[in-house]
């Protein structure tokens, strides 16, 4: 297991160039913020280096996927611009936007916080350059790692700048990641469920069989579930499901309780306006998709969570975006927001149901990351986390304090 990365309130930033990567990547129409969520989860490192006494805050982050060696003024659809404006609205000061910052000598201006241009039009940025990583570092005294959602990628502005700091540390939104999904993973009050829904068994495949060795009971929603219905001798018709993973799955309902549905909803064609028939799960026809679990399955899966002392979810239950087949992952949502348990929850779609459903509140943590969090729960060690392991304070504060998530 990595060693735990020192935490930004162990360093002394007194009179310090502080340099911040976060995830600033957010949606964008016709140059606004139109979800400012990920800039509102950076400020409390923003925030905690002003307070902290830094000489200067600088900010790195990406936004989408621009050409790597291209300059943004050649794609302005890229810029951070947008973004350091809404951050200078969100901060009541100016946040300016520094375009050419890696050029030798270049003046950065006199702003006690700025934001860098996308880090992804840098070259060597993708493929974590050395030398770009030390150009990094050449900007600050301390280098923050807040950007959760990108730590499991190795790149210069996430793992190869903490090897070439002064000093490097985590920030308080990849501390609380790290503390979430440790007290989930290492420290779960027993019993544990996991939740994990999906198109295809294939793409978290690693995922279950890391949570077959942890959990105690493992609940499955969308294609996922149809393939262990496959391996458990019950017709699935013409729903998406792996033929060939059906002894895998056979492998893992040895390892841990998987309960499956007995009832499921079904359609004929996959589409928003198709009828749903609810039916026992023996009774799926050769041209019946399953796209929903059933009322039924529905009030079972929520008795089982909502006695179960830490709940791991990842996933819908079926096809929630269609009404008529919501149901399911709306009961489970409502079950995980009514439980007592610690809830952890991540990844887009399950974030999507959240939202849909509007149980935030009555779980415990929702992850900040889509492919850090999967990786997380895997049990892989993310690179930028590796990256901060074994750094040490110059200058160590007299007083350690950890940062820790609110109890729900």
């Amino acid at each position: 297991m990595t060693e735990s990365p020192l935490r930004m309130n162990q360093l002394d930033l007194t009179g310090k160039r502080v340099l911040i990567r976060e995830d600033l990547n957010v949606p964008l129409n016709e140059g606004e913020v139109v979800n400012d969520s990920r800039i509102r989860a950076a400020l409390p490192s923003i925030e905690a280096a002003r307070a902290g006494g830094a000489a200067r805050v600088l900010i790195l982050s990406h936004l989408g996927r621009p050409s790597e060696d291209v300059a943004i003024s050649a794609q302005p659809e890229f810029s951070l611009k947008p973004v350091a404006a809404h951050l200078s609205k969100i901060l009541g000061a100016a946040v300016p936007l520094v375009e050419n910052y890696l050029e030798p000598g270049a003046a950065l201006p006199d702003a006690p916080v700025c934001l860098l241009e996308n880090v992804r039009a840098n070259a060597g940025e993708k493929s974590d350059s050395d030398e770009l990583a030390q150009r990094y570092a050449a900007l600050c005294d301390v280098f923050v790692m807040d950007a959760f959602g990108t730590a499991h990628r190795a790149q210069a502005s996430t793992a190869g700048v903490a090897r070439h700091a002064d000093e490097a540390c985590a920030g308080p939104l990849l501390t609380q990641e790290l503390d979430a999904i440790g007290r989930a993973m290492r420290e779960p009050k027993r019993p544990l469920l996991a939740i994990v829904g999906g198109a295809k068994v294939s793409g978290k495949l690693e995922l279950l069989r890391n949570l077959s060795t942890l959990a105690d009971h493992l609940l499955l929603g969308g294609g996922i579930a149809n393939t262990f219905l496959l391996a458990a001798g019950y017709p699935v018709g013409r729903s998406l499901h792996e033929a060939d993973l059906v002894e895998t799955a056979r492998e893992l309902m040895d390892k841990v309780d998987i309960p499956l549905p007995v009832d499921v909803r079904v359609a004929r064609e996959f589409d928003a306006g198709a009828e749903a028939v609810i039916k026992p799960v023996a009774d799926v026809t050769e041209d019946e998709l399953i796209l929903d679990i059933g009322p039924e399955s529905a009030a079972r899966y929520a008795a089982l969570i909502e006695s179960m002392g830490t709940i791991i979810w990842n996933g819908p239950m079926g096809v929630f975006e269609f009404p008529a087949f919501a149901a399911g992952t709306e009961q489970i949502s409502r079950a995980v927001g009514r439980s007592p348990a610690f809830s952890l929850a991540g990844g887009g779609e399950t974030v999507a149901a959240i939202d849909q459903f509007d149980v935030a509140a009555g779980v415990s943590y929702i992850s900040t990351g889509g492919g850090a969090f999967l990786e997380a729960v895997q049990g892989v060690t993310l690179p930028a986390v590796a990256a901060l392991a074994g750094r040490t304070a110059i200058e160590p504060s007299p007083t350690l304090q950890t940062f820790s998530n609110q109890e729900q």
